[in-house]
């Protein structure tokens, strides 16, 4: 047994019931091939890791995904229920440190993992802040239900009330951003997900400067409620 657990929450593949949003625009059949793929890439990075593992399905448990790893069914009426209950399962077991994903993050590897359980050591809670404005990781070193009860599940405003929440708790917060640009410091160029205009320069940028592959993972702490705003940039 090892100190952390690494959970994932895995929709069973079923025409018809997975990215029911996408499918809207490219189909149901499309539709499940993307969550097909999307299953097989999490299932890759999540095999790399020499961390415990619990893999939890919506529905029925599939033997031939995470063949050596612990499987079982989620247990609850909606999202928070179930993570809740995952959550409470594993510190009940004797985990320290848990992190959990879902199953259908196209761009996730061992290291976003690994770098919020490093984060862990540090503060009471990580996110992974996700475009839609929820999170497609959260970890924790003690149970915190308040997180799970009561959420805008699906809403753009999920992460925000999170945190806005655990300041008014005293509870530690990372957010992965720029912890993501410290782990891709530590990979390949041509593997890195993530970019950035700040150049190693302390004397121009100040604190503001691009950050090394050996920089220790920054810990947010409890500087006040945050509002997560998001944008894109387009080249023309």
């Amino acid at each position: 047994m090892t100190d952390a657990l690494v959970i994932v929450f895995v929709k069973n593949i079923k025409l018809g019931t997975v990215k029911t949003r996408l499918a809207k625009t490219i189909g149901d059949f499309g539709a499940f091939e993307v969550y097909s793929e999307l299953v097989k890439i999490t299932e890759q990075a999540t095999e790399a890791l020499d961390i415990d593992k619990r893999i939890y399905f919506s529905n029925a448990v599939v033997d031939t995904k995470w063949k050596n790893d612990s499987k079982t069914i989620q247990n609850g009426i909606d999202l928070g229920e179930r993570m809740l209950n995952a959550f409470k399962e594993g510190f009940e077991s004797g985990y320290k440190k848990i992190v959990l994903i879902g199953s259908d993050l196209p761009d996730i590897n061992a290291t976003h993992i690994t770098n919020a359980i490093e984060a862990l050591s540090n503060t009471d809670a990580v996110f992974g802040p996700a475009e839609d404005g929820g999170y497609y990781l959260i970890g924790l070193k003690r149970l915190v239900p308040e997180i799970f009860i009561n959420k805008p599940w699906s809403q753009p405003n999920l992460l925000n009330e999170t945190l806005q929440e655990l300041y008014k708790l005293q509870v530690s917060v990372t957010n992965l951003w720029i912890n993501r640009l410290i782990g891709d410091e530590k990979l390949p160029p041509e593997e890195r997900k993530t970019s950035t205009n700040l150049v190693n320069d302390k004397g121009r940028y100040g604190k503001l400067r691009k950050p090394d592959a050996d920089q220790y993972l920054r810990v947010s702490g409890l500087v006040g409620p945050v509002k997560i705003q998001f944008s894109r940039i387009y080249d023309l």
